[in-house]
């Protein structure tokens, strides 16, 4: 695996809480920073190009993480009337810092997903409001964000909506985390419901029955300063069973790899056949 062991004192000052607070929390408490940026697949599924946004932002310790795992990666060819093209698409991956002792960390990238299609040929954003925050939450200053699966139907509306996981930011007890997740979950649902998609007018998929969509929901206290390319710390949450999107499907992305209030579609774009951390 391209991981890499790196020392709290040379890159993660930030997340110095992961080595407090109680030990069953601890083990649960993880770093991540979400990235962004732009990649070309040559017609053989490897990758010819790729450009990470604000670069000069990333530490140096994840610009190397993600530089001796890319040039691994394989994809399944991208054909155009049956013969394989270059493809260039937009991507965004998740890497995770996690505590393995001695004030030491192993970095890796947990989660990505990789945009298809032109304008007109993906599923889009027609109305959405974004939920309230519930005032509990906000009086306690809890933070968290909820991974939205959306069903959305042939008139653009949502015909089912569920919170697929729910990260939490605030560093409480595992009784407080039960109670806060579903709260925030319950506001984002509620909200998703009223939302409506612009359909794809071409493309592949553009006559199915169904679409299906994820929207990260982010909630948060105050207004927040550019954190492209630092450490968050949060506790992950359980992926909930979602039986009419499991089983059978091929899904592309991963829950956690879009950033808030983006959409992407789990079962479409481009097809990752390597594992992430290039093994």
């Amino acid at each position: 695996m391209k991981r890499f062991l790196i020392g709290l004192s040379c890159a993660l000052l930030s997340v110095a809480a992961l080595a407090t607070g109680p030990t069953a929390l601890r083990k649960r408490m993880q770093a991540s920073m979400l990235l962004t940026g732009t990649i070309v697949v040559a017609p053989d599924g490897s990758v010819r190009s790729y450009v990470i946004d604000h670069a000069e932002k990333v530490p140096k310790d994840v610009g190397s993480l993600i530089e001796r795992n890319v040039w691994q990666w394989k994809f399944a060819p991208v054909l155009v009337n049956g013969a394989p093209v270059a493809a260039e698409a937009k991507m965004s991956f998740r890497v995770v810092a996690k505590p393995v002792g001695d004030d030491k960390f192993s970095i890796g990238i947990s989660g990505a997903q990789f945009g298809e299609g032109s304008p007109g040929q993906s599923i889009s954003i027609r109305e959405m409001s974004w939920p309230a925050y519930p005032a509990v939450a906000a009086r306690a200053r809890v933070e968290g964000t909820v991974y939205l699966l959306l069903r959305v139907g042939r008139q653009g509306e949502v015909k089912e909506v569920v919170a697929e996981q729910v990260n939490m930011g605030v560093l409480d007890n595992e009784r407080q985390l039960a109670r806060w997740r579903p709260l925030l979950a319950k506001a984002a649902i509620a909200a998703a419901r009223k939302w409506t998609f612009n359909l794809p007018a071409s493309g592949r998929g553009v006559d199915d029955d169904n679409w299906f969509v994820r929207v990260p929901i982010g909630f948060g206290i105050g207004p927040r300063a550019d954190d492209y390319g630092q450490w968050e710390v949060y506790i992950p949450g359980p992926r909930q069973p979602i039986p009419w999107f499991d089983g059978g499907r091929q899904v592309l992305s991963s829950a956690d790899a879009s950033p808030d209030g983006a959409i992407s579609q789990p079962d479409r774009g481009l097809n990752l056949l390597t594992p992430l951390d290039g093994a």
